[in-house]
Parts: structure tokens; sequence; C-alpha cells
């Protein structure tokens, strides 16, 4: 199969259907031949990424918008345009191979169109390249309410987040502390040729300088390692957990953080909870995989009366269903998926999680809310909200050199550190006499 060909069907996919790249690409990474399998990845995720700058750059180009009926032909026009703005390949190269899967996609009558709007933007480069510049959201590669929003909550700290956002990723791994320590599983690395650097985040964090298959890590089927970035990283120590305690790791999948809290005290009685038996498999999982336990449950967090056993929990990590933004690079199809009626909607979910699940925890327990978004309204005003209405509940504050300190909560924006950006508030309920507890990270 045409890798073009290929990738146009799966941004169409994005684009035309609103699916997720994370589920539309595993299909087509099967039909293709493992050399051909990066370029297809770059394409769709460098697509996605820029798919704002590059849909304005072909409203330009094209008379009219294509009919539905002739998809996907406009995605590809896409991915042809991120190859001759963001690639290297050679312009001609580029141009003929991506006419040449006008073909692969029984669109033959349409190669003539797509051959001269690419060649048209070759010969428009210096016009197109100053309307990105004078456009606001084709210069920065996002959706405008986006853009404004950010702009709104960051003022002086926007311009660096949407270039975040259209960096790749950088690729972390946690090391497992019951396994290794990370200076010496970095040694063994070195020893395979594969050069990373330790995270200032935090102890278990190590970022490789280049990308690999995980499964080719050393010890990564016997639990040694897993690839969760840095900020995520930072969920467990926030938490406190100690030996013997009673643990919910709410909206659990796919497991990341309940792994670290396993691999930093493995001896406590922990729940993860999530209402996706699908994607709570993945729990299953990486939990096997590192050799521990936990008990697994399928349900709901904001409907504790069909799941909960009536005995209160010392810890609970909520890591929210957000907007996501603050991991746009790891996943840039959010550009494009989320708008901006989602987040009245995500904030009501977010409070309504909170009240569920503040009355599941012990006196003297502590609640961490986590999300990986970078919007106030997810964020800030959601902590704001809940301790109004809760004048029992205690904020902790969280003294770290990492991030920001907002008025509630704490924020470490995307690129920060080379980590995700993700947002952190500890809530403490007092003991028996309205004694609180301390919260402080270690």
């Amino acid at each position: 199969m045409n890798v073009r060909a290929l990738a146009a069907q799966t941004l169409d996919q994005i684009l035309g259907e609103g699916r997720s790249l994370s589920a539309a690409l595993p299909p087509a990474l099967a039909q293709t031949a493992p050399p051909d399998r990066g370029l297809l990845q770059e394409l769709c995720y460098g697509a996605c990424r820029w798919q704002p700058q590059l849909q304005a750059m072909l409203n330009r180009l094209l008379q009219r918008p294509l009919p539905s009926s002739e998809r996907p032909v406009p995605a590809l026009l896409l991915i042809g345009l991120y190859q001759l703005w963001h690639l290297r390949i050679p312009d001609h190269a580029a141009v003929a191979e991506t006419v040449a899967a006008v073909r692969v996609l029984r669109k033959p009558r349409l190669a003539g169109l797509v051959n001269a709007v690419l060649r048209n933007a070759l010969r428009r480069r210096a016009e197109l390249t100053a309307f990105i510049a004078s456009d606001p959201e084709a210069q920065t590669a996002h959706p405008c309410w986006l853009l404004d929003r950010l702009q709104q909550d960051w003022p002086d700290d926007w311009p660096a987040i949407t270039a975040a956002n259209n960096a790749r990723p950088p690729f972390t791994l946690r090391v497992n502390g019951l396994q290794s320590e990370r200076d010496d599983y970095r040694q063994r690395l070195a020893a395979l040729g594969k050069t990373s650097e330790p995270s200032i985040l935090n102890q278990t964090a190590l970022t490789l300088a280049d990308p690999v298959e995980p499964s080719t890590l050393p010890g990564f089927a016997e639990g040694w390692v897993s690839v969760q970035d840095a900020a995520a990283q930072l969920a467990a120590p926030l938490l406190e957990v100690q030996p013997g305690m009673r643990v919910l790791d709410a909206c659990a999948a796919p497991g990341g953080k309940t792994g670290h809290l396993l691999e930093g005290i493995p001896d406590i009685d922990l729940t993860a909870l999530d209402q996706d038996a699908d994607r709570l498999a993945r729990v299953r999982d990486n939990v096997q995989r590192l050799r521990l336990n936990a008990q697994l449950m399928v349900g709901d967090a904001r409907r504790p009366a069909e799941w909960w056993d009536g005995v209160p929990y010392d810890r609970i990590l909520l890591d929210a269903p957000c907007s996501g933004t603050g991991v746009i690079r790891r996943h840039p199809d959010i550009k494009r998926l989320r708008r901006a009626g989602d987040l009245a909607a995500l904030a009501d979910q977010q409070r309504a999680l909170l009240e569920s699940l503040w009355p599941l925890l012990n006196p003297g327990g502590r609640l961490l809310y986590a999300t990986c978004s970078v919007l106030h309204q997810e964020n800030v005003a959601v902590i704001a909200h809940f301790l109004t209405v809760h004048a029992e509940a205690i904020e902790q504050p969280i003294i770290a050199a990492w991030g920001r300190a907002l008025a509630h909560g704490r924020q470490i924006l995307p690129g920060a550190d080379n980590a995700d950006g993700f947002y952190y508030a500890v809530l403490s309920k007092p003991l028996a006499g309205g004694q609180g507890v301390s919260c402080l990270p270690r």
C-alpha cells in the first residue's frame, strides 16, 4: 500500500469522522511494511500537528473546497503540503509520490488537480510564507478558540506553549526502583549505544535522545522500565502513600500512575477503577508486566454506590478526564477533535468526580487532583469551586522547584523541564477535631 495514500486515509478519519489518531493509526501501520512505518507515523502526526496551518494554505490554493464525495483527497493535499513545508523530502519527490497516491485512492481524475495545487504551492512559497506570518491561527497552528484561551490564561507564556505543542515530544521512561536504580539503568542503555538524560523533576524519569520500540528496552518485559512522561511521574510522590494504606486510583487507565504508586510502595491495598473495561485491560497488562498486584474494578467514579464497599480510602488519586491541552505534542489531533464548547462539560464532570469521591476519603487522608490540561477552567477554577462548597477541605500547598504556583494548585507547562503540561492540587480531609495533616511532597 502506498504510504501517502494510507496516511491520507488515516488523516481523513480524523478530519472527516472525528476518530482519534490513536484509534485510526494502528490499523494503517498493520498494512505497512516495517521500513515504511516511520514515514507513515511522521506524515500522520505531522499533518495533525500542523493541520490548522496547512488547511489555511490549502484554502488559499483551492478555488473552492472539494466536495465530501472526493474524500480523502483533501487530506492527501494536506499530507502533500506538510512534506513541502516541514520535511526534508525533495520537492519533486514529495509531489510525485503524493500524485501517485491519488491513483491508489482510486481518484485518478483528480491527479492533475493534486499536481497543480502542490506545484502552485511551490511557486507561491514566498506569498504563502508571508500569509502564515500574518495569520495567528496559521502561524501557531492552533485553532482560534484554543489560541484565545491560551492567551487569556497564560498572557506571557502562550507563545512558548504553542511552540512546545508543535514540537516532537520527548521519549521518557520511568525506571522501576524495585528493579533498578536510575543511574544503573542509564548505564545499561549506554552499553547498548542509547544516550539518555535524567530528568530534574524526580528520581525515576530518564529521557532518551531517540525514541525506540519499548519492547526492545532492556528488561521491559520484566517490568524494569515503563514509558511515562516526567510530569506524569510527579503524581505518585505528591500523594505520599505509606505502607498498608488503602488507595484508590480513580480513572486509572491506562495505568501508568497505578504502576508508579505500586513501584514506590508495593505494600498497599490499591484499587484501580475505570468505567471502560477495555481500557482497564491495559491497566491489568501494565500491572502484570511490573509483576505487582492491584484490585481492578470496572465502575464510574461518579457513582460510588455501584461499586464501593463502604470502606474509606486513605489516599485517592483523581486523574480527571480533561481537554488534554497539556499533551497536544503527544496527541496533536486534540487540536482538531476538541471544541471550545467541550470545556464547560468537562469542568462539570470534573466537579462531579470530586464531589463523588470526597466522601470516600478517610479523615486525615488526602486526595490528589490531576489533569493534563493547561486551562484554568479545568484546573484552578475546579478546585476553587470545590473549596467554596467544602469548607472542611484543606488545600495543601505544593512546594516544589517545578512549575508555577497558582491561586490553587500548581501547573507545569508543556516543554518546561522537557515535560508535558500537567496540573496538580492536593486536598486533605481534617482529622476528628479539625486537625489537618501535612501533604507536602517529600
